[in-house]
């Protein structure tokens, strides 16, 4: 059975395939999640899934026999529930295909655990894209703003460059209208005629 499979099993007990696709997908994300976050996820009746480290160690390439070295790294790994081995191994029946295999978890057992790592998971999905969304208003946010300055001293530059025209166009205008002003001869006083008169009165006097 695989994915798809399995949501078409569930698909009458969800209320459809879009539901059961989504269910499917919220639950394998949480563990997901979850066990590389270095939680336990561990479900009553099924098994529990966690994270296991493994040391630095030496190994034996299958086809050519050579001793090789691994490095420490960290895998997961899944173990069965007791009841999910009693129903594999045959010593308990399995229900039919109306009734749950998994055992349903006792009362007050959903507060912690496995489901609040699940919701905590969650939460952190949901965190995560309120956060980039905010990322991208703040960004869009920025960029309107920066438009809006340059738009802005554009506008100041050309009413600028306006006013220097205006300014250049009346003073032209001015010039060309101004009356040249008019040059008055003075006139020489008449000093030698004056001395020509007080000549010829000495003379005759004489």
């Amino acid at each position: 059975m695989n994915k798809a499979q399995l949501v078409e099993a569930i698909a009458d007990k969800m209320g459809g395939r879009q539901q059961a696709a989504e269910a499917v997908d919220a639950v394998l994300d949480a563990v997901v999640r979850a066990v590389v976050a270095g939680d336990r996820v561990s479900v009553t009746g099924f098994g529990s899934f966690e994270k296991v480290d493994r040391p630095a160690r030496y190994a034996r390439n299958p086809q050519t026999g050579e001793r090789v070295r691994v490095k420490k790294t960290s895998v997961p790994r899944f173990r069965a529930g007791q009841g999910f081995k009693d129903l594999v191994s045959g010593s308990k029946k399995l229900p039919r295909g109306g009734e749950v295999a998994v055992k349903k978890a006792p009362k007050g057992s959903l507060t912690g655990g496995a489901s609040a790592t699940v919701k905590k998971a969650a939460a952190k999905k949901s965190t995560t894209a309120k956060k980039a969304t905010a990322k991208k208003v703040t960004a869009a946010k920025k960029t309107t703003a920066a438009a809006k300055k340059t738009t802005a001293a554009a506008k100041k530059t050309t009413a600028k460059a306006t006013a220097k025209k205006v300014t250049a166009t009346a003073k032209k205008t001015a010039a060309k209208k101004a009356p040249a002003k008019k040059v008055t001869a003075k006139k020489a006083p008449a000093k030698k005629s004056t001395a020509r008169k007080a000549t010829a009165k000495k003379a005759a006097a004489r």
